[in-house]
């Protein structure tokens, strides 16, 4: 029996690899681009960044140090030069794609950093494994700019499992809308018509501003914003802003908001304050064509009617009045139920006395006293 040289003795204490096979491998040396593994094998395998993630531009120094073990896929045996050609991410894939099997049958929340914002939509990695989120299964709204949810940590389902076509679809709206009416259902439990509670302001247009509940939008209605007048409810609110708010009514899933609270009415008070006869100040708040209403308070509105604005006849109130001009006139009337008081600027002055006009011959009665006598005693 011939003995063996010493390099096949060395040769045969190495195992034995092939294409295709999992094997396990010790960071010998690591630079950005490459790491070098021992995996039991008479040359070195050599792992590229390429052949580690699907992420982008990663240094590998960041990721892995030497002394770390890996589970890797050996691509080729010998790459021509005598090197074995390793993966990872592909053993990586392998195993994320039975892993993202499972998360779809059993309907189960995952949850990745948001590796791109693609055009169309997001792209996450689970395992290796690139998720497609679509822009319209992202929110339960549209949104035209998806940049801030780049590196974003963000729960999602798997809607679409197609490994053949290597098509996985996420979907982050269903979770979205799902909590949104757990929270809801949640809400509407708990609140009730007269309830003050805490808003955060959504959406602000010209007719009101919709406040966020926690669960429901409610609706701040332009008339409900102040026992004043607000013209331009964007020179109000803000998005953002935090409101606690009086719930003025519940019908179906619609929720009607008020910040008219009953202790701040200018109204409960007014009987006294606004007496006729009492004399008021105020401000001209608006003008039509039979007179101008005067701001007494926030809340308080008098019309001093065109017959009433001067002691003088006035043809127009536009005359004499503009908006902003103060005005001081007397309460003519007050109707409490109605939430309605007149003025006058006219009763502030005392009539004049009427005017004695000296006898003239022709207002003088001639009288005979004794024919007078006469007729009575006859």
């Amino acid at each position: 029996m011939s003995e063996l040289t010493f390099e096949q003795m060395l040769e045969e204490s190495f195992k034995t690899i092939h294409a295709g096979e999992e094997v396990k491998g010790t960071v010998i040396d690591v630079k950005p681009e490459e790491i070098i593994l021992n995996i039991g094998y008479k040359s070195d395998g050599i792992l590229t960044r390429n052949e580690y993630t699907n992420e982008p531009n990663v240094d590998l120094t960041t990721v892995v140090k030497p002394g770390d073990t890996l589970d890797v896929k050996v691509l080729k045996v010998n790459d021509g030069e005598g090197q074995v050609i390793l993966s990872y991410k592909r053993l990586a894939a392998e195993r994320g794609n039975k892993r993202i099997e499972e998360a779809y049958n059993n309907k189960e929340v995952l949850k990745a950093a948001v590796s791109q914002v693609l055009e169309g939509g997001l792209s996450v990695i689970i395992d290796e494994v690139r998720i497609f989120i679509p822009a319209s299964l992202v929110s339960d709204t549209y949104e035209k700019d998806l940049s801030k949810y780049a590196g974003q940590e963000i729960e999602f389902v798997i809607s679409e499992y197609n490994p053949k076509r290597r098509r996985y679809i996420g979907d982050r709206r269903q979770l979205i809308t799902a909590k949104k009416a757990k929270l809801q259902e949640e809400l509407f439990a708990r609140i009730h018509a007269g309830d003050v509670v805490e808003g955060t302001v959504k959406n602000v247009t010209d007719f009101g501003a919709f406040i966020d509940l926690g669960g429901a939008d409610g609706l701040l209605h332009i008339s409900e914003m102040s026992w004043g007048r607000v013209d331009n409810p964007k020179k109000v609110f803000k998005v953002g802003d935090k409101l606690n708010v009086l719930i003025k009514e519940i019908t179906g899933n619609k929720i009607a908001l008020s910040l008219k609270f009953e202790d701040a009415n200018p109204w409960k008070d007014a009987a006294s304050k606004y007496a006729v006869g009492n004399v008021v100040t105020g401000t001209v708040a608006r003008m039509t064509d039979f007179g101008a209403f005067i701001e007494l308070e926030p809340g308080v509105d008098a019309l001093l009617h065109v017959s009433q604005i001067a002691k003088d006849h006035v043809e127009k109130p536009s005359d004499v009045l503009k908006a902003g001009d103060e005005v001081t006139a007397k309460v003519v009337d007050f109707n409490e139920e109605e939430k309605k008081i007149s003025l006058s600027v006219k009763a502030m002055f005392a009539p004049e006395p009427e005017e004695v006009k000296p006898e003239t011959e022709e207002d003088v009665v001639s009288v005979n006293i004794e024919e007078v006598i006469a007729n009575e005693n006859a």
